[in-house]
């Protein structure tokens, strides 16, 4: 099936009967290739994007300028449609505003509020959440601050594993009732809860960091989970490949005795080198 744009297609996923796995991406490259492999979307999350633009963990030193210029590459790069997670919005109701402003003009299919109480609070260890009032405000300025009503906002509880699953459910209720397009849940333990929230809502599910007994995509479809996430294995397998080959290349192994190195095929395919070729003898009148 044809679509206008990458939103179409993200909202296509939501609207459907099937659950899906996007693919963790977080720069030119790895979108590339995600898209070549048919993955139906990217999930770009807020993790791999600290750990990628700053290599740094995860604890909201990144900007919002900073993702979205590395949202930008990737929309430069690649059609595929990406979900952005865009942690607390980056400050207040007002920030999310402008939050989702950007993340539109860099690309993104679409993005995910939360209610984490996001950076971490003075002398708090645990997580914790704003309050249910400050939430439904975030939900309605990520909603009133997207010029192209394609543009998917999802409104992101940890409830689940902050407080309980009832506080999830209510939390997502009032934030369905805000008008956001989907639910997304991260904290869910069991079948019973997922069965819960599921019974309590009617919006499209997105589901992350679940457990074992989670897996079974037909089961999720059947509960109305439409996207679940599998981590961001893809940039831990990548940090383990660039240091086995620096830690090669110091111990003196010559460049030609490499292992696992991406063949010259792949890799004319991920830059594209056919594309900037035939562009060249079109505008610069060189050879193909």
């Amino acid at each position: 099936m044809a679509f206008r744009s990458r939103r179409e297609k993200l909202r296509f996923v939501l609207s459907g009967a099937t659950c899906v796995h996007p693919g963790s991406v977080y720069d030119a490259i790895s979108i590339r290739i995600a898209e070549d492999l048919g993955f139906p979307l990217g999930m770009f999350g807020g993790s791999v994007a600290s750990l990628a633009v700053l290599g740094d963990p995860d604890i909201t030193l990144i900007t919002l300028t900073e993702l979205a210029e590395q949202m930008r590459r990737m929309s430069r790069a690649s059609a595929l449609p990406v979900l952005v997670d865009a942690d607390h919005g980056y400050g207040n109701a007002l920030n999310v505003r402008r939050t989702v402003q950007e993340l539109e003009a860099a690309g993104a299919a679409g993005l995910t509020i939360e209610d984490t109480l996001l950076p971490a609070a003075f002398g708090e260890a645990k997580t914790q959440l704003i309050s249910l009032e400050e939430g439904v405000g975030k939900m309605k300025a990520a909603l009133g601050g997207r010029s192209d009503g394609s543009l998917v906002i999802m409104g992101r509880t940890g409830a689940a594993s902050i407080t309980s699953i009832e506080d999830a459910i209510r939390r997502a209720k009032a934030y369905e009732a805000a008008g956001v397009d989907a639910l997304f849940f991260t904290g869910i333990k069991s079948r019973a809860e997922l069965e819960a929230v599921t019974a309590a809502t009617r919006l499209p599910i997105v589901l992350g960091g679940a457990p074992e007994e989670l897996n079974a995509i037909d089961y999720l479809a059947s509960q109305r989970v439409r996207i679940a996430l599998q981590g961001h294995a893809p940039f831990a397998a990548a940090t383990q490949a660039v240091y086995a080959t620096l830690r090669a290349l110091a111990e003196g192994t010559p460049p030609k005795s490499l292992k696992g190195l991406a063949s010259s095929e792949l890799t004319a395919r991920v830059i594209r080198e056919a594309d900037a070729r035939a562009r060249s003898a079109d505008v610069l009148g060189l050879k193909k």
